[in-house]
């Protein structure tokens, strides 16, 4: 499942775009333009795991093109497809909600066969394959550390295949990090896999509640903003800074299980990363002091919360 912070990122990017429309927005469609937002996670998310098991499935394919030559040799005739009835990727590639999450996106119409079959090549000459393929019996270790070792060891740190998923979706670089924690889990737990969401409704209300109450407070925000700007012209500030500011300001007021630590440091981070290289300090300053007020005047009311 996508992080708090990975959330945050879509509904910034959400309500940029809503700011880029202006006025021509119609009713309803920010949450549409942040449902889809989250579905190009769930789409990465699928096709990631789609290709490390096409990769493993490639030995059936190889096996049959080369046994089919007019005169193949020993060799083709005998390659090792072990890998092909691994137990782990069979409970993934079987998995119902994965099998229409493939169907659903078409995922076979975007993969890079050539690239596909580079990945394979490089597998059997491992020793870590090697050593797979060496033992006649299977144990649930071996069989997962061969997936993992695809995943981790020849996928990931490949630049063509990062230059090819990048390629294809434009929430790599958002969401790298949270992807690869995800398809390793899955790999550790096949069995707990859910392609059919990408959020629990815990999190996609957050998602929407949040879109939604910076749409709705966006005057209001603004009056609590403006004030701490000084010598700085609101409308001259960078839109995306002013989107944080109000997304925090919000998470501030209207969040109450969210400590306002964690609210602070999350917007921060997201100027740091997403904005100008004074951001951070920009909008650290405003927040503080922003909280610091609303603490003073009694308006931030905060529950006793477990960490989410």
């Amino acid at each position: 499942m996508l992080s708090r912070r990975n959330i945050r990122i879509k509904v910034m990017q959400t309500l940029y775009v809503v700011d880029s429309l202006k006025d021509q927005v119609k009713t309803g469609e920010p949450l549409t333009i942040l449902n889809k937002k989250i579905d190009q996670s769930r789409q990465l998310l699928t096709y990631l795991v789609y290709f490390v098991t096409e990769v493993a499935r490639f030995a059936e394919k190889d096996a049959l093109k080369k046994s089919s030559k007019h005169l193949p040799t020993q060799a083709d005739l005998n390659i090792n497809t072990k890998i092909v009835g691994n137990e782990l990727l069979w409970k993934i590639v079987e998995a119902e909600g994965f099998k229409t999450a493939v169907a659903e996106y078409k995922l076979p119409h975007l993969i890079d066969t050539e690239l596909l079959k580079k990945t394979y090549q490089t597998l059997t000459l491992s020793a870590e394959y090697k050593e797979y393929i060496d033992v006649q019996s299977r144990d649930k270790k071996s069989e997962k550390d061969i997936i993992e070792y695809i995943f981790s060891t020849l996928l990931l740190p490949n630049e063509d295949f990062i230059n090819h998923v990048e390629e294809k979706f434009i929430n790599w670089d958002d969401d790298a990090e949270q992807m690869q924690l995800l398809v390793l889990n899955i790999i550790q737990k096949p069995s707990s896999a859910n392609f059919n969401t990408i959020l629990t409704k815990d999190k996609l209300d957050f998602a929407r509640e949040l879109t939604q109450t910076v749409l709705d407070k966006e005057a209001h925000s603004r009056e609590l903003i403006k004030p701490k700007l000084k010598n700085w012209d609101a409308d001259r500030i960078a839109s995306l800074d002013m989107i944080i500011l109000q997304m925090g300001v919000c998470e501030l007021l209207y969040f109450e299980t969210i400590p306002t630590k964690v609210t602070i440091n999350e917007y921060i981070d997201l100027a740091k990363d997403y904005s100008t290289p004074q951001s951070g300090q920009f909008v650290n300053g405003l927040l503080d002091n922003i909280h610091k007020e609303l603490m003073a005047s009694g308006k931030i009311v905060k529950k006793q919360f477990t960490k989410r």
